[in-house]
């Protein structure tokens, strides 16, 4: 099997890794995260199927997470499978485990997720993309518990309770006919909608404080801050991977940063342009301010060229001006400008 995380099924025992407060592990105080965590406090305690629904990147895996170790399964298996990481007959040998001989290459009996997350709590991810034929199994598993192994005459029963995700609409899958109504049904029970980046731009802030916390203890460095400038570029971009993205950007700019502060020039070159691209597309942005945006642009990006090229050439001048297409001297000139340090 192979061991890259999106493929590779979890397997999470007893209460480790629980979120430890009564937030759920919910970073953020906007109406729509609050809703959220209100709602993961009724769930919690019911043991009940759930549905996740939200863009990739918003969290959905901690929200299942959450539930279980607030759930009276805690000290039980939690169990997670991508589904659309596995081809068909891959993801069916997953779910429920094969037989000796049932097909080429079963060499030994196999016991399937199902069967090891009994009396705990199964994460089916990315549900959306599952087959009509398995859909038709996870029904039975859903409706009375039971299931067979690939090449099995003997039926297992176990006691699993489900929570599904998707990034997907199920309800339009439902509707062209490509996922069923009945196990629509069955996995909607409590529905759990998260909210994009983009929709709580107020909890920005203290989610990149947060992230940056945990990179500084993962690396054993000081907690870098953002400046000012910084955190509003940060603010003004729409995340299209959500808190996902923010982690990337967050982690590469604390590469990038010369000091414990973040600088606006230590982010990515399309997040500043495509904020600054948004900025000047608003009414009222015209004239002497798009100008000046414009030269800062320009400004934060030749910096950063300058800092690359350095950075590709380990320091020497002569080589990094010859990278950049210019002269010694004026390198030299750039190098003053921008306060860069060798």
């Amino acid at each position: 099997m192979s061991s890259n995380p999106k493929t590779n099924p979890k397997v999470s025992p007893g209460a480790m890794g629980a979120p430890a407060h009564l937030d759920f592990g919910l970073v953020g105080a906007s109406a729509s995260i609050q809703y959220v965590r209100d709602l993961l406090h009724r769930i919690a305690t019911y043991d009940v199927t759930v549905l996740i629904q939200g863009e990739s990147g918003t969290g959905k895996e901690l929200v299942a997470r959450a539930i279980h170790y607030h759930s009276k399964r805690k000290n039980k298996e939690f169990v997670i499978i991508n589904c659309s990481a596995f081809s068909d007959s891959l993801l069916e040998s997953e779910l429920f485990g094969h037989m000796r001989g049932s097909f080429t290459g079963a060499i030994t009996e196999k016991k399937g997720l199902f069967e090891i997350a009994d009396q705990g709590t199964f994460f089916l991810d990315e549900v959306g993309d599952m087959s009509p034929a398995l859909q038709v199994k996870l029904l039975r598993v859903l409706q009375e518990g039971v299931f067979f192994k690939i090449g099995g005459t003997k039926p297992i029963q176990v006691d699993v309770r489900m929570i599904a995700a998707t990034n997907q609409d199920l309800q339009k899958l439902v509707d062209s006919g490509k996922f069923r109504n009945d196990l629509f049904y069955r996995l909607n029970v409590m529905h759990i909608n998260l909210p994009p980046l983009r929709d709580r731009r107020e909890d920005i802030p203290k989610l990149a404080n947060h992230i940056l916390q945990k990179l500084a203890a993962k690396n054993t460095q000081e907690v870098k801050v953002l400046s000012s400038e910084a955190g509003e570029h940060l603010k003004n971009y729409d995340w299209p991977g959500n808190i996902r993205e923010l982690e990337n950007e967050l982690e590469k700019a604390c590469i990038m940063a010369g000091s414990a502060t973040i600088e606006a020039k230590d982010l990515s070159r399309t997040l500043i342009q495509e904020v600054l691209k948004k900025k000047n597309a608003q009414p009222g942005s015209a004239g002497g301010s798009l100008r000046k945006q414009k030269n800062e642009l320009v400004s934060i990006f030749e910096k950063k060229t300058i800092e690359e090229a350095l950075l590709r050439t380990k320091g020497n001048q002569t080589q990094a001006a010859k990278v950049l297409g210019m002269s010694r001297q004026d390198l030299n000139r750039k190098l003053k400008l921008y306060q860069i340090d060798i």
